[in-house]
């Protein structure tokens, strides 16, 4: 077999003593690996293994398929279904049409070999029904470019006299009980063909062995993808018609200055920005409007991207901010009516009720495209699926030569799925059964924090605390070191796209405005904010503290939490949604004691600093201070040095001997000895009163001081 495009990555070695399961899981890998073979979570693989019944030891036929939800190149043993195939082919026997396929899909539990949790998705029968023992359903942009045009029937004979590979066209039908049936006939009829080429859909291919179909589908995908990518670059520069406008070389700053005010109205998902060449091709030509306005073919596709993306309509020549924020918006509105009426339209008495009327895609000509999801990786991963939907228009429209067409709805000679067939997979009640079957949103779902102060100790316990629970979260220090390893454990805790690490300086104005810029870029804005940043520095000889280090301590503990809490309620403003600002105080602004004026007064001020932005940021933000006491363990802000000098001035014994380690437990003990609960007060105490004071629960709560001091009596308010 000679591919061009594509790399046989079949490896004898790695496949010899696998299972058939298991060989099916390695060829899964492979075929979900490459993104131009299928998309995420997106195409079926399957076998039909021979295995022993579990309860009567018989020898019977089961069929392993992808899982509902899963995703090829992911996937392992545990996300195929099992089904016993005689139970299927009895399904077969059963139905009587059309009408009643989606009960059909009520009874594949009924099906299930070996009680397999994993629940069976909607192309089991498609499997199932086909005479080979593997088959694989993908969804290349190649093939669903042939499957989208207009001419695509027309464009397999020329594909087999160019390449040898013959396919079957097969009409447009939702995935399902009555497709499957048109797979058996179709194959009954043409036994001899390469495999299936399902209008607006995708590619079905086979082989008698897991190996084998492995290379029937890269042997029959390499041939599309030379016949499609011969016409797209003869093409050349007029794809979608030309250039119609050039990129901004202002974009990122045009994204900065649309994504709080876009979010916002939006109820706050996550953002994604998308920039690639192929992305500004597309919504800088001069057809990309009307393109975009037929929404995508693929179920796969559509399902993420929505009927349609919002195409923003201005003019990058000469737009700035403001009329770019403005057009956006009034999209986003005739968006909504739009969706409202495509809803009212094609709705029956048994729709499930309208979604959310907002757009996943949003197209920019002259900057990019912006999609949105309940995460990052969903929002990025919806960009992804939108690219695949570009792919797809490229090489339709590169097809139109070979043939004109009288199919309505055609844009040069691209078809879309028409808005009902559309409704019909958004709104189908087996579409609504798999969104019900996701798990639910933890309490910081869609929340984007940002931790200044991302240090080790009470930063790094808080950035994976509220990551834990869903939040974004971007880890902010001056020292960017410190910031990836707390942005470690929020992505140990999370997922490793839940945070990012920005090195910024909370005294320096224009640092604070360029990290926000970067949150704003990479999440779409900040939801939470929680100041941790401050500096200690031990009395010198006699008592007193140097005057360079009062202002330094009181320009880190004090002005830049006010820099820094100014600069976000900047965006949080922008965003109009509920929000949330914390700063980490401590119990010594309310306890007098010697030796540390600069500290203890810097918090002082930073309590009634909780109270002034309290009152000015009111009533969306709330702003509230979380003060622990002495908090020891693994606080960068007790090296050796200040141990000491707090062990000495505390009269507590110790040996100069002792390491680190060892003189800082000494130090906890005393100050948990001097609480009523004889306790020490660790990160994760005051990470978790972050958690409480930032989310809904204490959403009543504003202007306030929450002690977190294990009952420390010279520090109760008087």
């Amino acid at each position: 077999m000679v591919l061009e495009l594509l790399e046989d990555l079949w490896d004898d070695a790695e496949a010899s003593g696998l299972d058939e399961p298991e060989l099916l899981r390695y060829r899964s890998n492979l075929l979900g690996r490459d993104l131009r073979l299928t998309n995420f979570g997106g195409g079926n693989t399957s076998a039909k293994v021979h295995m022993p019944d579990p309860v009567t030891g018989e020898v019977v036929e089961v069929l392993w398929v992808k899982g509902s939800g899963g995703d090829l190149g992911t996937i392992t043993r545990e996300g195929f279904a099992t089904l016993y195939m005689d139970r299927l082919r009895a399904l077969r026997q059963r139905y009587r049409g059309v009408e009643e396929e989606d009960a059909m899909a009520l009874l594949y539990p009924q099906c299930t070999f070996g009680a397999n949790p994993r629940a069976a998705s909607i192309d089991t029968p498609l499997h199932a029904f086909l005479p080979f023992r593997h088959v694989d359903h993908l969804h290349p942009d190649w093939a669903i470019a042939l499957a989208a045009a207009a001419n695509g029937k027309d464009h397999l004979e020329h594909l087999y006299n160019d390449t040898g590979v013959r396919l079957r066209w097969i009409p447009w039908k939702r995935p399902g009980f009555e497709l499957a049936v048109w797979l058996e006939r179709a194959i009954q009829e043409d036994p001899s063909v390469d495999g299936f080429l399902l209008a607006s859909h995708g590619l079905f291919t086979w082989g008698g062995t897991a190996r084998e179909s492995y290379h029937n589908t890269l042997r029959v995908l390499d041939a599309i993808g030379r016949y499609v990518t011969r016409r797209v670059s003869a093409r050349g520069a007029s794809i979608f018609g030309g250039a119609r406008v050039t990129t901004r070389s202002d974009a990122p700053g045009l994204v900065r200055a649309v994504l709080p005010a876009l979010r916002g109205r939006m109820g706050g998902p996550i953002a994604h920005f998308d920039g690639r060449p192929e992305v500004l091709r597309f919504v800088n030509s001069a057809r990309a409007q009307a393109l975009a306005h037929q929404g995508t073919s693929c179920p796969d596709h559509f399902v993420r991207t929505k009927v349609r993306p919002l195409f923003v309509e201005w003019d990058p020549a000469s737009g700035d901010e403001t009329a770019l924020l403005k057009a956006t918006l009034d999209g986003l509105a005739s968006y909504r009516l739009d969706y409202a009426a495509y809803y009212e339209a094609h709705r029956r008495p048994d729709s499930p009720p309208m979604r959310s009327g907002d757009p996943t895609v949003v197209l920019i000509p002259g900057v990019g495209m912006l999609t949105f999801g309940r995460s990052k990786p969903e929002a990025r991963i919806t960009g992804e699926f939108y690219v695949n939907a570009i792919h797809v228009m490229e090489g339709a429209t590169c097809l139109g030569d070979d043939g004109a067409s009288d199919v309505p709805g055609v844009v040069d000679n691209y078809v879309a799925l028409p808005p009902d067939e559309a409704f019909n997979i958004e709104y189908w009640s087996l579409e609504e059964a798999k969104l019900r079957r996701l798990p639910p949103e933890k309490e910081l779902s869609r929340k984007i924090a940002l931790v200044v102060g991302a240090s080790p100790g009470i930063g790094r316990a808080i950035c994976r605390r509220l990551a834990a629970d869903g939040a974004h979260v971007v880890a902010a220090d001056i020292n960017l070191q410190m910031a990836e390893a707390a942005a470690d454990t929020a992505r140990a805790a999370a997922g490793k796209e839940v945070a990012i690490a920005v090195e910024t300086d909370a005294t320096d104005r224009a640092s604070v405005k360029a990290a926000l810029d970067r949150v704003v870029a990479h999440f779409g804005g900040v939801d939470i904010l929680v100041y941790v940043a401050a500096v200690f520095y031990p009395p010198a000889e006699n008592g007193r503290i140097p005057d360079d280090q009062w202002r330094k301590t009181l320009e880190v503990n004090l002005t830049g939490a006010m820099i820094v809490a100014d600069e976000a309620g900047r965006v949080m403003a922008e965003q109009g949604t509920p929000a949330s600002i914390v700063f980490i105080s401590s119990a010594n602004a309310v306890v007098a004691k010697r030796g540390s004026w600069a500290y203890d007064v810097g918090k002082a001020a930073l309590n009634h600093l909780t109270r002034e932005m309290a009152i000015e940021f009111a009533p969306k933000v709330r702003v509230n201070a979380v003060a622990p006491a002495s908090v020891v363990e693994g606080s960068v802000q007790f090296p050796r040095e200040r141990v000491i000098s707090s062990l000495e001035k505390y009269g507590v014994p110790f040996n100069a001997s002792d390491t680190t380690e060892e003189l800082r437990n000494r130090l906890a003990d005393y100050y948990a000895q001097r609480s009523l609960l004889k306790r020490r007060v660790a990160p994760e105490d005051v990470a978790e009163a972050v958690f409480l004071v930032a989310s809904g629960r204490l959403g009543a709560t504003t202007g306030q001081i929450i002690p977190v001091d294990a009952g420390l009596v010279e520090a109760f308010l008087r």
